[in-house]
């Protein structure tokens, strides 16, 4: 296969020959082309004078004069014209060239020249055999009123020369043809010399080898896609040799999120241990000491429905969190007004014990209409209002509404709290994450919370972030889209 392909023609020969082709070929056509139009137009050109002399004898037969007078008279525009004068039935009338006796007996309606005339008004035809004189003739006719007028003149060598094309133009181009051949051959000779490098870096490249010892190519458009593609060729070279370790990577990442889930589910077993164990203990007591008096037994009651009603604050996070992560798409969402939903959460403050009691200071001027979950939107403000009641120690909680466009809306939630130390604001989202764990476990905290608010805010196509409040206290500012 190597030998045969070696034999072949190379491209720059192949390309050289097809030009050549193409060349030779368009500028026969185009001669030709233009040597038929020269010739029509010295044909329409004789045809035009004959047709003046046409014209004047027409009219000079309408006064009423002779054929013979006319042409005697006025002289012919040419040597030898031979003048012919037809009626409209095809019969001919006259004819210098033969007497009365000899005149032509055949109708001549069937002439070409004849059946224009009478259609258009004019006609002709280049080269005709006579029959009556058997010489050949350029026709000249004209239809007049009663007659036609029909001049004709001998196709000799000199009208041959006359209607001939110009033979200087065909030289003329004959020499540019042949000079684009020389240019084309040294164009397709470069052109064919970088295709022949480019093909040879394709075979290298194929083989995988380097390409540090190629030339750069010519700065002309070939060279340039041709050094594109070597750079191209370098980055995939370069993305070849990274590809591994970007594997490694995705591995290290799938490996990472099942270490992340385990945890998860770690987390979760070791929440769920505490409160079950404390009424698993309560009620152990109460079974083996049935002597107990009425105000422990209810104390030990009452502690156990906490751990309980803990315990099924717990799972229902659990599972609104596996609801996020696993059927985000799936959540049904629906025409909502934010402010309505925000004044259901702030209602359940009311219910709350005077010492977890805010007061809420509400800045929406105007209802935020949107399409979203209303359960998921709802518990963005419940838990942020939970977290400020439980962890903040301030009095009062802030929601304004900082930015309105038609595709979102930007709000602050904040409180005038202690705030939280700088360090663990990065980590305030993550599930189970407490900055006091010990008093987050008193007040029944699951540790998810701010994480049911995060994944909210993202179903709904916005971003969060927290910070303390420069005056004290935390905010968060959040966005939300109005067609998520």
């Amino acid at each position: 296969m190597v030998t045969g392909s070696k034999s072949k023609l190379s491209y720059h020969r192949r390309l050289f020959l097809l030009l050549i082709v193409f060349s030779w070929t368009l500028m026969g056509c185009f001669i030709l082309f233009q040597y038929g139009r020269e010739k029509h137009f010295k044909a329409e050109w004789l045809n035009g004078q004959l047709q003046l002399f046409n014209l004047r004898m027409l009219d000079a037969l309408k006064e009423g004069s002779d054929p013979a007078d006319f042409i005697a008279q006025h002289g012919e525009p040419y040597e030898e014209l031979r003048v012919t004068l037809i009626d409209r039935s095809g019969r001919v009338l006259y004819d210098n060239d033969h007497s009365l006796d000899s005149l032509p007996a055949s109708n001549h309606l069937g002439r070409k020249e004849v059946v224009e005339a009478l259609r258009n008004g004019t006609g002709y035809t280049i080269r005709r055999h006579s029959q009556s004189t058997h010489h050949n003739y350029f026709y000249s006719a004209m239809c007049g009123e009663r007659y036609i007028v029909r001049s004709a003149m001998p196709y000799t060598v000199s009208l041959r020369d006359v209607l001939a094309a110009d033979s200087e133009f065909l030289w003329f181009m004959l020499g540019v043809t042949l000079l684009m051949s020389i240019a084309g051959y040294f164009a397709t000779r470069r052109l064919g010399q970088n295709i022949t490098r480019l093909n040879e870096f394709a075979e290298r490249a194929e083989q995988g080898e380097r390409i540090d010892s190629l030339q750069p190519f010519p700065h002309d458009e070939l060279g340039e896609i041709s050094n594109h593609i070597i750079q191209l060729y370098a980055r995939l070279q370069k993305t070849t040799a990274d590809r591994d370790r970007e594997h490694a990577i995705a591995l290290h990442e799938e490996q990472e999120k099942i270490r992340i889930k385990k945890q998860l589910t770690n987390n979760i077993n070791h929440e769920l241990k505490t409160p079950v164990a404390a009424v698993q203990g309560y009620l152990e007591t109460l079974l083996a000491n049935p002597e107990l008096d009425a105000a422990k037994r209810t104390g030990f009651l009452e502690k156990s429905l906490e751990q309980t009603e803990r315990l099924r604050r717990l799972l229902a996070d659990v599972s609104t969190i596996t609801r996020m992560d696993e059927a985000s798409q799936l959540i049904a969402k629906e025409p909502v007004v934010l402010n309505d939903l925000i004044r259901e959460a702030m209602a359940d403050m009311e219910l709350r014990p005077a010492e977890q009691r805010l007061r809420v200071h509400l800045d929406i001027p105007h209802p935020i209409e949107l399409t979203g979950s209303p359960s998921l939107l709802g518990s963005i403000f419940r838990n942020l209002a939970d977290n400020a009641a439980a962890y903040s120690g301030g009095r009062d909680i802030f929601i304004r509404l900082l930015d309105d466009t038609p595709e979102q809306c930007t709000l602050l939630f904040a409180d005038n709290g202690i705030g939280v130390e700088e360090e663990h604001l990065p980590h305030l989202f993550e599930r189970f994450y407490r900055v006091d764990k010990g008093r987050s476990r008193k007040l029944g905290g699951t540790g998810l919370g701010l994480s049911i608010v995060k994944n909210a805010v993202m179903i709904h196509g916005g971003t969060i972030e927290a910070r303390n409040r420069a005056q004290g206290g935390l905010e968060f500012i959040f966005t939300l889209r109005k067609r998520s």
